[in-house]
C-alpha cells in the first residue's frame, strides 16, 4: 500500500510516493521551470544536418530543439515507422527543409547543454488511452495480461473508435490502467482526446512558429492520471484550492481516485509527516548508508552514473563471502530505490563487491531485477561483465533531482575538489617570477585567501623570502575573505 503526499506552493509543487514509511519517488515541478515533455509547438526548421540525420527546430525556446530522422512521421507508416531500415531509405533532407513549419512535440526535456528532443509523431495522453492522431491502429500496453485479453480489448477499441461516416479516426494505445475499464469510460476518454486534438489543430492553422499549441497536465493533475492506482491508499494535499481543483478534475477523468483525496489540515508541514525533507537532503548526497553498515557511493556525470558498493563496518555474517553477499543483496534493493528517488537515467554502472561464487552473482542480479521491476520507467539490465560490473540503462526523460535542485559549486566549478593551499602558493611564486621578467615594479603585492596567505607567512616563508631576494623586489601579502581557495591576484605597485 502506498500513500501520495502533495506539498503545493505557488512557486513549486512537490510530490512524494511513500511505501511502508519510506519515500520511493520524488517529483518536483516549479512554475518557472515546468518540464516541456508532452508539449506541442508550431516549430520552424532552422537547420538540417544530413551528416547527423537530424535537424534543429526553433520552437521559441532559448536553445533550438533537436529532431532526429527516427522521430519524423512518414505518412502511411505506423507510429515510430521511420525507424530502422526506413530511416536509412528516407534521409532527413528529403523529409524536412530549412524554413519549413512543423507541428512538433517534445519527447525529452533539455538536459545540460542539449536542447529538447522533438518528434513529429504526435501523441496525447488521456487517463486510459494515448491518442495517435496520425495513425489508425490500436495498440495495447505490454503490461496488460494474456494474448486473449489483449485481443478482446483490441476488438472493443476498434468498435468504440469507429466513426459513423468512416472518416479518419486516429489510433489509440491502451494504457495499463485501461485493463478493467468499461466501454463508457473508454468512450469518454476517446471523445476527450479527439476534442483536445481538434483544438490543437485549429490553433495550429492560425499560429506563427514558436507558438505553444498544447501543454500537458500540471504535476498535481498528473498524480491522478499517472501515479495513483489500485494500491494507492490516500492522496493527501495541503492546499484547499488545489484540493478543490483536483477533486473536480478527478470527478471528470479519474472518478475511482476521488475517494482517496484528502485535504491535509495539520499544523505540521505535510512533508514533515514522513521526514521527507531529510530524505531529499539524503538523495542529494554522494554517500548512501545501508542498515547493515555498508554504503553506496553514487557519482553522476554527464556521460553516465556510477554506483560503488562497499562493506563499510558490516561484519555480521559468519564468513567474508557471506558478508559480501548480504551487503550486495541489501545494496540491490537500495540501488533500485535510489534510481527512482533521484530519477537517475542514461547509462548506469554498478560496481558490486566482488563475489567469488557464481550462485551469489546470480542471486544478486535476480534481486536487482526484482526490485527494478517496480519502476515505471523503462530499464534494461545486462549481466556481470568480465570486470565484475553490472551495466544497465534507465530511460531519461527529465532532469535528475540533483540537476533540478542544485548547480555546480562556484568554488570548484563542478570538479568536486580544489587545489591545496600549498599548490596555490607555488602557483603564486611561479607567477611572480614570470611577471618579474617582464615588468619592473617597485613592489609585488599578493592578494589571496586567508589560508594561502597564512601558509606563505608560515610554512612557505623561506621560499617567499628567497624569491624576493632573487628578483630584488619586496613581496607583500594581503588576505581577502571573499576569495575562493584557488583565487589570487598579483598587483604591481
Amino acid at each position: 500500500m502506498q500513500d501520495i503526499l502533495i506539498n503545493w506552493a505557488p512557486q513549486e509543487t512537490r510530490v512524494a510516493i511513500v511505501e511502508n514509511g519510506a519515500v520511493q519517488e520524488l517529483h518536483v515541478e516549479r512554475a518557472l521551470e515546468r518540464g516541456l515533455v508532452g508539449n506541442i509547438y508550431m516549430g520552424r526548421v532552422a537547420r538540417v544536418l544530413p551528416g547527423m540525420q537530424s535537424a534543429f527546430v526553433d520552437i521559441g525556446l532559448e536553445r533550438a530543439a533537436f529532431l532526429h530522422v527516427a522521430d519524423v512521421h512518414v505518412a502511411g507508416q505506423p507510429h515510430g515507422g521511420a525507424r530502422g531500415e526506413n530511416a536509412q531509405q528516407t534521409p532527413i533532407e528529403r523529409l524536412v527543409f530549412e524554413g519549413q513549419t512543423l507541428v512538433v512535440q517534445v519527447i525529452k526535456d533539455a538536459i545540460g547543454t542539449k536542447g529538447a528532443r522533438l518528434s513529429t509523431q504526435i501523441s496525447i495522453a488521456g487517463r486510459l488511452l494515448v491518442f495517435l492522431p496520425q495513425d489508425d491502429h490500436i495498440g495495447i500496453s505490454q503490461k496488460i495480461g494474456s494474448p486473449e485479453l489483449r485481443e478482446q480489448l483490441r476488438a472493443r477499441m476498434n468498435r468504440l473508435a469507429a466513426t459513423a461516416d468512416g472518416s479518419p479516426t486516429g489510433g489509440f494505445i491502451l494504457r495499463t490502467n485501461a485493463e478493467d475499464a468499461s466501454d463508457d469510460e473508454l468512450a469518454d476518454d476517446i471523445a476527450y482526446l479527439r476534442k483536445t486534438w481538434a483544438a490543437v489543430r485549429e490553433r495550429g492553422f492560425a499560429s506563427p512558429p514558436g507558438t505553444l499549441l498544447y501543454q500537458d497536465l500540471s504535476l498535481v493533475e498528473r498524480v491522478l492520471r499517472d501515479l495513483a492506482h489500485d494500491a494507492t491508499g490516500a492522496i493527501r494535499i495541503d492546499s484547499k484550492m488545489q484540493f478543490d481543483i483536483l477533486k473536480a478534475f478527478g470527478a471528470e477523468y479519474t472518478p475511482g481516485s476521488v475517494a482517496k483525496l484528502e485535504h491535509y489540515k495539520g499544523e505540521r508541514p505535510i512533508f514533515d509527516l514522513f521526514n521527507i525533507d531529510a530524505e531529499i537532503a539524503k538523495a542529494l548526497a554522494r554517500r548512501v548508508d545501508l542498515k547493515s553498515g555498508g554504503y553506496l557511493i553514487i557519482d553522476q556525470t554527464e556521460a553516465l552514473t556510477t554506483i560503488d558498493v562497499n562493506t563499510g563496518g558490516f561484519v555480521g555474517a559468519r564468513n567474508f563471502d557471506d558478508t559480501i553477499f548480504k551487503t550486495n543483496l541489501e545494496a540491490a534493493l537500495a540501488i533500485a530505490r535510489q534510481l527512482r528517488l533521484r530519477n537517475l537515467g542514461g547509462i548506469i554502472i554498478i560496481d558490486f563487491i566482488d563475489m567469488g561464487r557464481e550462485e551469489h552473482q546470480n542471486a544478486v542480479l535476480a534481486e536487482l531485477r526484482k526490485q527494478l521491476a517496480r519502476d515505471r520507467t523503462k530499464i534494461t539490465v545486462s549481466g556481470f561483465t568480465q570486470l565484475g560490473l553490472v551495466e544497465m540503462t534507465r530511460k531519461r526523460t527529465r532532469e535528475s533531482l540533483a540537476h533540478m535542485l542544485c548547480e555546480p559549486c562556484p568554488t570548484c566549478a563542478g570538479k568536486g575538489q580544489v587545489k591545496t593551499a600549498r599548490s596555490v602558493c607555488y602557483d603564486i611564486l611561479r607567477e611572480i617570477l614570470r611577471e618579474a621578467r617582464q615588468f619592473n615594479p617597485r613592489e609585488f603585492r599578493v592578494i589571496a585567501s586567508a589560508a594561502v596567505v597564512e601558509m606563505l607567512l608560515d610554512e612557505e616563508s623561506q621560499h617567499l623570502a628567497g624569491l624576493s631576494e632573487f628578483i630584488g623586489k619586496p613581496i607583500s601579502l594581503a588576505a581577502e575573505a571573499t576569495m575562493s581557495p584557488e583565487q589570487y591576484d598579483i598587483v604591481l605597485m
